[in-house]
C-alpha cells in the first residue's frame, strides 16, 4: 500500500529516514550472527530477525504517521490476505512459540515491502534497491573470505562457505537473487565507477555462488535465464541512453570470469568429491537418490499434512512439530535417535505455504506473485522510459529467482532473504492499477499504527529474550538456565536441558516442569519422554 503514485510528490524528512533503515536493516540482516556455538542456526538467524523486526517497525510507524490515504492494489489485497490467513492459522497452532516467531517474520515482510513502494513513490526505489544489491555484494564477501582462509570465528565450518549466513545454501540464495540487481545496476550506472562496482558485485555474487555448490541456486539462475531472455527478445528495446550493447556483455563477462576464478583458484573448502562441482552440476536435477530423494518423499508427506488440515494448516512454524505423526520410519528428514525433523522447516517455501498456512492462504500467496510478475512484465510493454523497464524487470527477476529457489529450500522462511528480496521488489517493480483508495482518518490510522508497533515491537522483545537466553544457556548453571526458559519459554532446547539439569540432582519436579514444557513444544520428540519417564509423577 502506498500514499502517493509514482513522481507525485517530493521527498520528505520520513522518507530518507525509512531509506536509512531499510539500508541499515539490509546489511544487519546479512552481517548478524552471535557466537553461541550450542545454537548452530539460531545464533545466525536471530539476530538477522531481530534486524528485520526493528527496521518494519521504524519504517512502518514513519509510513503511516504522516499517511494521508492509502491506494490499494490487487498485489496490496492479495498480501493483506496472506498476513490475515496466517494470522489465524497461528492461533490454532500446536506450538504457539513457533507460529509467533514464523507468523512476525511474515508480518515484518509485507511492511518492509509497503514502506519500499511509498519510497519508489517518492523517487527513492532506484536508491533503495542499490543498496539491496550491496547487501547482497556484503554477505558474498563473507563468503568468499571463508572460501580463502580468511579465519572467521562466527562461522560454522560444517556449512561453509556460509560466510555469515551459516550455511553455504542460505548465502547461495540470497546471492542468486541478488544477480538481477547488480545486472541492472551495471547497465543503468551513471558514472564509471559505479558500473565498474556493479561489475566487480557481479563477479564476487557468481563466484560465491559457484563455490557454494547449492544446486538450487543453479537451477534458478538457469531458469531465470531463459525467461529474462525471452522477455527482453520479445519485448521493446532495452538499449538506450546508458545502457549499451558493450554494458550488456560486460555485465554477462563479469558472471563468467567469477565462475571461471571460482573454479581455478585454490580454496580451503573441504569437499569429500574429487570433482565437487562437476559433481553438482550432474546432479542438478537428479531426484532418484539422495537428497533429490529425500526431498520428494518430504513433500509427498508433506501434502498429506496438507490434506489433513486444509483450512489453515498446521500453523505457520509448525511444521516440524506436526510432520513426524506423517513420516514413516525410514524418511530421511527424521533424526532417528530424536523423532524430530533435521530441519525447523521443510525443503521447500511453497510446501511450508501449504502445509502450514493451508489452501486459502497459498492462493493469496499466488495470487500476489502473479500480480507482481503481471505488473513487471506490463511495465515491459507500457513505460516508455527504458530505465524505469529495465528496473521493473530486475523487481520482478529478484522475487522470480526467489520463488524458484523456495520450490527447493527455505528461502522467504528466513529474516536474510525476505528482508532483502521484498525490499528489492517493492522499490522497482510498479504497484498497479489501483483497486481502491483508503482516507486515512486520525481513528484509522492510530489503528493501523498501533498493530505495526504492537506485532513488531514485540517481536523485537521476542527476539532479544532468544538472544540473551542463548547467552545464558552457554553459561550453564542451572540458575542461567532456569532464567533463559523464563527469556525464551519457546526453546525446546533449553527447556530439555533445563530439565535434564535438575534430573542429574533429583529435583523431579523441576525436572518434570521443563521436560513437560519441551513435551508441549514438540509432542512427538522422544527425549522428553524419556526425562519423564526416569522421574514419574508421585
Amino acid at each position: 500500500m502506498h500514499e502517493f503514485k509514482a513522481g507525485t510528490a517530493e521527498p520528505t524528512a520520513a522518507d530518507y529516514l525509512i531509506l536509512a533503515v531499510l539500508t541499515v536493516g539490509a546489511l544487519g540482516c546479512v552481517l548478524g550472527t552471535f557466537p553461541f556455538r550450542s545454537f548452530d542456526l539460531d545464533r545466525f538467524l536471530v539476530p538477522k530477525e531481530l534486524v528485520l523486526h526493528a527496521a518494519a517497525g521504524v519504517a512502518g510507524v514513519a509510513s503511516l504517521a504522516g499517511a494521508r490515504r492509502l491506494n490499494v492494489t490487487r498485489a496490496d489485497a492479495a498480501l493483506i490476505a496472506w498476513v490475515a490467513l496466517s494470522f489465524v492459522s497461528a492461533i490454532f497452532a500446536i506450538n504457539h512459540f513457533a507460529s509467533i516467531r514464523a507468523f512476525t517474520i511474515s508480518f515484518s515482510s509485507a511492511v518492509v515491502f509497503w514502506s519500499a513502494r511509498r519510497l519508489a513513490a517518492r523517487g527513492l526505489g532506484g536508491v533503495l534497491a542499490a543498496w539491496m544489491a550491496t547487501a547482497v555484494v556484503v554477505g558474498a564477501l563473507t563468503a568468499l573470505a571463508q572460501a580463502y582462509g580468511f579465519k572467521m570465528e562466527f562461522a560454522t565450518l560444517s556449512r561453509a562457505p556460509g560466510g555469515t549466513f551459516g550455511n553455504r545454501n542460505f548465502m547461495a540464495h540470497l546471492a542468486a537473487a541478488g544477480i538481477p540487481l547488480l545486472i541492472w545496476r551495471s547497465l543503468a550506472a551513471r558514472s564509471r565507477v559505479s558500473w565498474a562496482m556493479s561489475i566487480l558485485g557481479l563477479s564476487i555474487c557468481a563466484a560465491a555462488i559457484v563455490l557454494s555448490r547449492t544446486r538450487a541456486a543453479w537451477l534458478a539462475l538457469m531458469l531465470w535465464g531463459v525467461i529474462a531472455f525471452i522477455a527482453v527478445w520479445r519485448g521493446p528495446s532495452l538499449l538506450g541512453g546508458t545502457v549499451t550493447a558493450s554494458r550488456v556483455w560486460s555485465s554477462v563477462g563479469a558472471v563468467l570470469a567469477g565462475a571461471a576464478l571460482a573454479l581455478a583458484l585454490p580454496n580451503v573448502l573441504d569437499w569429500r568429491s574429487d570433482n565437487p562441482y562437476l559433481d553438482s552440476v550432474k546432479s542438478v536435477v537428479n531426484y532418484h537418490e539422495g537428497s533429490g530423494a529425500g526431498r520428494l518423499k518430504q513433500y509427498s508427506n508433506s501434502a498429506r499434512m496438507a490434506v489433513a488440515h486444509p483450512l489453515l494448516g498446521v500453523g505457520p512454524g509448525n511444521w516440524p512439530v506436526v510432520y513426524p505423526v506423517f513420516a514413516p520410519p525410514d524418511d530421511p528428514s527424521i533424526s532417528g535417535p530424536t523423532g524430530m525433523t533435521a530441519n525447523p522447516w521443510p525443503s521447500s517455501d511453497w510446501i511450508a505455504a501449504l502445509a502450514e498456512r493451508g489452501i486459502g492462504a497459498t492462493i493469496a500467496l499466488v495470487i500476489l506473485m502473479l500480480a507482481i510478475a503481471v505488473a513487471g512484465w506490463r511495465a515491459r510493454d507500457g513505460e516508455p522510459d527504458e530505465g524505469r523497464r529495465l528496473a521493473a524487470l530486475a523487481g520482478a527477476s529478484v522475487l522470480g529467482i526467489a520463488l524458484i529457489e523456495g520450490g527447493f529450500d527455505a528461502v522467504l522462511l528466513l529474516a536474510g532473504p525476505a528482508m532483502i528480496v521484498w525490499t528489492a521488489v517493492g522499490a522497482l517493480v510498479p504497484s498497479g492499477r489501483v483497486l481502491r483508495e483508503i482516507d486515512l482518518a486520525p481513528g484509522r490510522r492510530v489503528l493501523l499504527l498501533l498493530c505495526c508497533g504492537f506485532v513488531t515491537g514485540g517481536a523485537v522483545v521476542l527476539s532479544y529474550g532468544r538472544i540473551r537466553a542463548m547467552s545464558l544457556y552457554e553459561v550453564g548453571t542451572l540458575a542461567s538456565l532456569e532464567r533463559a526458559t523464563r527469556l525464551d519459554p519457546g526453546s525446546y532446547r533449553i527447556q530439555l536441558r533445563t530439565a535434564d539439569s535438575y534430573l542429574a540432582i533429583g529435583k523431579c519436579k523441576e525436572a518434570q516442569r521443563h521436560a513437560g514444557a519441551a513435551r508441549d513444544l514438540f509432542p512427538h520428540a522422544r527425549a522428553p519422554k524419556r526425562l519423564l519417564a526416569q522421574c514419574p509423577a508421585s
